[in-house]
């Protein structure tokens, strides 16, 4: 077990200070220190102390499953860091900060900023880890499939291109954050409304009515998002998702962005209930305040609805014109 590297810091943590804590990716060291004669429990809960007249027991351990161990002890007591999993961590983060490229490019995908200076591509970019990076842009690269209304253009600088000529040709019209951030802009005929749809089926075969944008926006993609949002300002913009705890959620985040932003709940989608509907566990502190009705039915029922039942319904068309005017 000691090859672990989480493990081994426990075994480091306990002979630089005398304790250890019990941690929940520790776990397995600690019950192991605890059941030696090594060690003692404190006074305080989860915590085991040294038994100094075991000091060099511990010592041998440590020469066997991590040879260099004094070596990483000062390294960690030079740069002032702790000696834990904690400190031990902090001081990989700068190791890896110290070897980046003396010139960085004006801009980073925060995958690959993540995975130049964190633990892996996934990991969170905190401030910390941000700042080593200096002054570039981080940016998440997100793209929103649009099928554009007749008469949009797309412009950069002094040229312009058909929306729907390029829609034609691609199949649809994409547009990626950096081309939003670099000066893509939209104009000519715009939207007389946005539909953002959360499923790729809805957003494909959903028959928007006349003049109406439809974009496809999965989860959270909300940088992008905001980007649509400034390049329309003016443009009502209408939410159609799944009736579920993420769908109301999805919601909620996109009213911080657009608080005019209107959620599509038509009456007529509780028929499904009873023909397609789903067993699901809603949370009990999901806010449903403002939710609509139907919404907060599903959720006293255990149940949700996926949008693909209404995309051939052919009261939906009506139904989306008439939410502008209510």
């Amino acid at each position: 077990m000691w090859s672990d590297e989480a493990h081994r810091l426990a075994l480091l943590e306990l002979w630089a200070t005398g304790c250890l804590k019990r941690r929940k990716n520790q776990g397995d060291a600690w019950y192991e220190l605890s059941e030696l004669p090594w060690t003692r429990r404190t006074s305080r809960r989860d915590e085991l102390a040294l038994d100094e007249g075991h000091r060099r027991d511990l010592e041998r351990l440590l020469d066997r499953s991590w040879p260099d161990w004094r070596d990483l002890l000062t390294e960690l007591e030079r740069h002032d860091l702790s000696l834990d999993l904690h400190g031990w961590k902090t001081l990989q983060q700068r190791r890896r900060a110290d070897g980046l490229p003396e010139i960085l490019p004006d801009r980073l995908n925060q995958r690959t900023a993540t995975a130049a200076l964190g633990s892996h591509s996934k990991a969170t970019l905190g401030e910390r880890l941000r700042q080593a990076l200096g002054p570039l842009e981080v940016t998440r690269d997100g793209l929103i499939r649009i099928r554009p209304n007749e008469g949009l253009l797309v412009e950069r600088g002094s040229e312009t291109w058909s929306a729907t000529m390029l829609a034609g040709f691609l199949g649809e019209l994409a547009l990626t954050e950096r081309a939003l951030r670099d000066g893509t802009t939209l104009g000519g005929t715009l939207p007389t409304a946005l539909l953002l749809v959360e499923n790729v089926g809805f957003y494909i075969d959903v028959p928007a009515p006349p003049r109406w944008m439809v974009a496809h926006v999965p989860g959270w993609n909300t940088a992008t998002t905001r980007l649509l949002f400034d390049a329309l300002p003016t443009v009502p913009v209408v939410h159609f998702g799944d009736l579920d705890p993420n769908g109301v959620r999805i919601v909620a985040h996109l009213q911080l962005l657009r608080p005019d932003l209107l959620w599509a709940v038509p009456d007529f989608w509780e028929e499904q209930i009873s023909l397609r509907g789903l067993r699901c566990d809603w949370p009990s502190d999901l806010d449903l305040t403002a939710a609509p009705a139907l919404v907060q039915r599903l959720a006293r029922e255990g149940m949700w609805l996926e949008q693909e039942a209404l995309a051939l319904d052919p009261r939906l068309t009506g139904y989306l014109k008439e939410i502008l005017s209510s």
